[in-house]
């Protein structure tokens, strides 16, 4: 992905709505990491027999908080969208796969959420920010901006 790609925004009516459910998402799920260490940070970390739980909680909050600031102003949304495609998918296998014995439904109520924020997430790294970003306003252009320029070519 070069430079040009990674601020490409796109004109998706509505697309600022996942922006925010993302990001607000993230943003109190990293706050609370910091705000309740026994039971969002280091506390649940260890719980779950994440090695280092100390480092790793707070390391996941620091990104998570980062990542949904950015995602919020519309910056380098598809960079910040990777370490919470990381986040979820590291969630999804280590707290709600091993749940699948309890059986399908159980497994499905339990990783709804996670599920979510992680097709969001995805959402956000294919199509990059939307109009009303700092990434348009910084940077211009449109996904499809460089298709409608001449080639220079015959």
């Amino acid at each position: 992905m070069n430079f040009q790609t990674l601020f490409k925004t796109n004109d998706i009516p509505g697309y600022w709505i996942i922006r925010i459910v993302l990001g607000y998402v993230f943003l109190v799920a990293g706050f609370q990491k910091f705000i309740f260490p026994d039971d969002m940070g280091p506390g649940r970390f260890a719980e779950m027999g994440f090695p280092m739980p100390v480092f790793t909680a707070y390391f996941t909050g620091f990104f998570e908080v980062l990542c949904a600031v950015l995602i919020l102003v519309g910056l380098a949304s598809r960079l910040a969208s990777v370490p919470l495609i990381i986040i979820m998918l590291t969630a999804i296998i280590t707290t709600k796969i091993p749940g699948l014995g309890d059986g399908f439904w159980d497994f499905a109520h339990s990783v709804r959420l996670d599920f979510s924020m992680l097709m969001a997430a995805l959402f956000v790294f294919v199509n990059g920010s939307d109009q009303s970003s700092l990434d348009k306003k910084l940077f211009g252009g449109k996904a499809d901006d460089d298709e409608n320029e001449p080639s220079g070519g015959l």
